[in-house]
């Protein structure tokens, strides 16, 4: 009977270094593995240099490395890039490099589908499959930031939790993965660069806030009437905006860190004053800031963009009540790359 080879980055270094002892091998030798795993992300034990034949067979028949691969990538004309990441078990999930000027952004994703049922995301549509482990969070961060080198001459400089899935459902190993981004040994990335975005588990945001975590938080909000919210995200009816607003400000007094509304503007769903008024009512519980945000298309009839007088109307009403707002033009919208078009046609 065939042992089942076990995924080398389940292992902690003090765990990697164990191995070798009780192998008769020299301690250290789990520090340069170690470094090798996540710091120079090898993809196959071959990879290791600086560690002989023997020592590099005796890791081929113990362990695996369950490497993402890049089935396709797309480029955008605004040079924007889409991955297909395959995973090691056959399923796909994308994730996309967002350049500007002055930075590149990972927008990574988190689960294989999506635990909740945003009827405006492609994502939804896809029943989810499983949670994504935390290498996996992480080798993608890691090719999105070699396409980053070699396309735009420089690192990746921020992080966006915004691709497919809900990441607070999968807390334990989105943090597990942020941790690594984060740690010298790892990619070395501020987390202050790191933007986890959810759609708004109340529990989960508690959590955050008492893990004192050093991230960003976006919250996918879309609608401050609960009637409003539920039509267009019908979990909200499990998790109401007086819950959500409730875990927001113990999030900030906790944090003392600013929360960024993510909002769409629809035509004939939340383009009235009322609607405006009901944000601004929102913004008022906490510090924040709104990124009014393009809608992408996802070949659904009952969503279209809001007018540019609506638009107006929203960044008029919130600058005037001093709320910092933002608009955020789509890109990658020829690769289905843009917010809300992952898996549409993968």
């Amino acid at each position: 009977m065939t042992m089942k080879k076990k995924d080398i980055r389940t292992l902690t270094k003090d765990q990697l270094r164990l191995f070798f002892q009780d192998n008769n091998d020299k301690p250290f030798r789990g520090n340069q593995v170690y470094e090798w795993l996540w710091n120079k992300g090898a993809h196959s034990f071959e990879d290791m240099t600086n560690i002989s034949k023997t020592t590099r067979k005796m890791l081929e028949e113990n362990f695996v490395i369950n490497h993402i691969r890049v089935d396709q990538m797309q480029r955008s004309t605004d040079g924007t890039i889409k991955n297909a990441v395959r995973l090691h078990d056959g399923l796909i999930v994308e994730s996309v490099l967002i350049p500007t000027p002055t930075r590149t952004t990972a927008c990574v994703s988190s689960q294989v589908g999506c635990s909740l049922d945003c009827k405006f995301c492609a994502t939804a549509r896809l029943k989810r499959m499983r949670n994504l482990n935390p290498d996996e969070i992480y080798d993608q961060v890691m090719a999105i930031d070699k396409e980053s080198r070699l396309y735009h001459s420089r690192p990746l400089s921020n992080i966006v939790f915004m691709g497919m899935g809900e990441p607070l459902m999968n807390y334990k190993n989105v943090l597990k993965a942020i941790d690594k981004i984060t740690s010298p040994e790892g990619l070395a990335m501020s987390p202050r660069r790191i933007t986890l975005s959810t759609s708004g588990v109340p529990k989960m945001i508690k959590k955050m806030a008492d893990d004192d975590v050093k991230f960003k938080l976006a919250v996918s909000l879309h609608s401050a009437i609960d009637e409003v919210r539920t039509s267009i995200m019908p979990f909200n009816q499990k998790f109401p905006l007086s819950d959500l607003r409730e875990s927001l400000e113990y999030w900030y007094e906790k944090t003392k860190s600013r929360i960024t509304y993510e909002y769409v503007v629809w035509k004939g769903i939340n383009d009235r004053k009322k609607d405006i008024d009901a944000l601004i009512s929102f913004c008022a519980y906490v510090p924040c800031k709104v990124n009014l945000i393009e809608y992408n298309p996802i070949d659904d009839d009952g969503f279209q963009q809001a007018s540019s007088e609506a638009l107006n109307n929203y960044i008029k009403g919130l600058e005037s009540r001093g709320i910092v707002v933002n608009v955020r033009r789509s890109r990658g919208k020829d690769i289905d790359a843009a917010c809300g078009q992952l898996a549409n046609k993968t």
